[in-house]
């Protein structure tokens, strides 16, 4: 399978890929986990999106399930990069966009520059 993207940001839920989306200029593919991961559905998603070949972000909630999640695929995924949202906020989605933003554009995502200070 091919995708457009050689980026994909691999986030909790559908609230998170929204927020993200608000912010976002390139055209990384944006991948929800849903919650937790079975080893079915990570090995599903590593298959549907080609994981082990694409530049990987992981970017959960600073939480216990973002964590698991995170562990997860660190052991799956090494070659990923993470990155984290303030613990003040602790949830992607209650992220202010302009935080968002600073994080995503340090990973060298492309984002709207009106985000930006």
């Amino acid at each position: 399978m091919t995708h457009d993207s050689e980026k994909v940001i691999i986030v909790e839920g559908l609230t998170d890929k929204q927020q993200i989306k608000k912010v976002l200029t390139d055209d990384a593919e944006i991948v929800c986990t849903n919650g937790t991961l079975s080893v079915e559905k990570l090995d599903e998603l590593l298959d549907t999106h080609d994981l082990d070949n694409r530049d990987v972000y992981i970017l959960v909630d600073e939480d216990d399930s973002g964590n698991k999640i995170r562990r997860q695929l660190t052991h799956e995924l090494p070659h990923a990069r993470h990155i984290h949202v303030n613990s003040e906020f602790r949830e992607v989605a209650a992220t202010p966009v302009q935080l968002l933003a600073e994080a995503l554009v340090g990973e060298e995502i492309a984002v709207n520059p009106i985000f930006l200070a």
